[in-house]
């Protein structure tokens, strides 16, 4: 399993963690990761105003993966679909398809088709196994309850995804996570967006929408929520203590990375998981398991 890592730009940014953990896990699990310096930006930020710069910066960076004759894997939901998305539409679109290769063609590049493009989740999912996965393990996670949190962009739209999971009924990150012995905790309002993508217009309705999946957590008695997307990690752990001081309420709720936790279970220290970079502390509630 050798696919070309694309971490986006939020990850870089701001989700350390999450790289530092998904390298931990992908070389445990032998996924080889390759890096490639000349990554763009994936073009989701500028689908709604420019979307012939989307398919383009998309376009770009297939090309490249496909030149060095690697599938693409993404950490980020929001990467995952934009690039799928892109396939998708230049697979459909022969008019566009040639205004792309116009423009790819002057920094020697063709779109020649797309290679397949995963998210991390899924290619630990469907191409590593269970079985796999366990055979790594050195601890039992028994005693924490971790809700999840799945997102919008990481199975939908569906079409583009292939089938993967069910997007209106999912379970592939409750599968991957009770491997490691942690107790699943359903919750009302387990399919909601995070409210990242109305921040940046108007930051009190965000935050209203994040502060109501916290407090339905909270009511459940969720010890932590896992996730798979940077900006949702933003908004649930970035975002969490000012969302406490602005409705004087407290959640201490820690927001971890799917591959934090599996990467807990096969024995890496806090360190090589970047659990220091959590906003919201973890080592009260991980202290047993470390």
């Amino acid at each position: 399993m050798k696919y070309a890592l694309f971490l986006g730009c939020t990850i870089p940014a701001r989700a350390r963690n999450y790289e530092l953990s998904a390298r931990r896990v992908a070389e445990k699990t032998g996924v080889e990761l390759v890096d490639l310096e000349d990554f763009i930006c994936c073009g989701f930020p500028t689908k709604a105003g420019d979307m012939d710069a989307s398919l383009l910066m998309a376009a770009y960076n297939l090309a490249l993966a496909r030149k060095q004759h690697l599938d693409v894997c993404a950490l980020c939901s929001s990467c995952t679909s934009a690039l799928s998305e892109a396939a998708h539409h230049l697979s459909e679109n022969e008019e566009d398809l040639a205004k792309v290769n116009e423009r790819l063609s002057a920094v020697g590049l063709q779109y020649e088709g797309s290679p397949k493009i995963r998210h991390f989740a899924r290619v630990l999912f469907e191409e590593v196994g269970a079985e796999e996965i366990q055979k790594h393990f050195e601890k039992d996670l028994s005693g924490l309850n971790i809700a999840t949190h799945y997102g919008c962009h990481y199975l939908k739209p569906s079409e583009i995804h292939d089938g993967f999971d069910d997007p209106e009924n999912p379970t592939s990150l409750e599968t991957l996570v009770a491997l490691t012995g942690a107790t699943i905790i359903d919750y009302p309002g387990k399919k909601t967006c995070c409210g990242g993508p109305v921040l940046p217009v108007d930051e009190k309705s965000a935050m209203s929408v994040t502060k109501g999946k916290l407090d339905n957590l909270k009511a459940v008695g969720a010890d932590a929520l896992c996730l798979v997307c940077p900006f949702c990690s933003v908004m649930y752990d970035g975002n969490q203590k000012s969302i406490e001081s602005e409705y004087e309420t407290e959640y201490k709720i820690p927001v971890l990375y799917l591959t934090q936790i599996l990467g807990m279970a096969m024995g890496f220290d806090r360190k090589a998981l970047g659990l220091n970079m959590n906003v919201v502390k973890t080592k009260d509630l991980l202290k047993p398991y470390f």
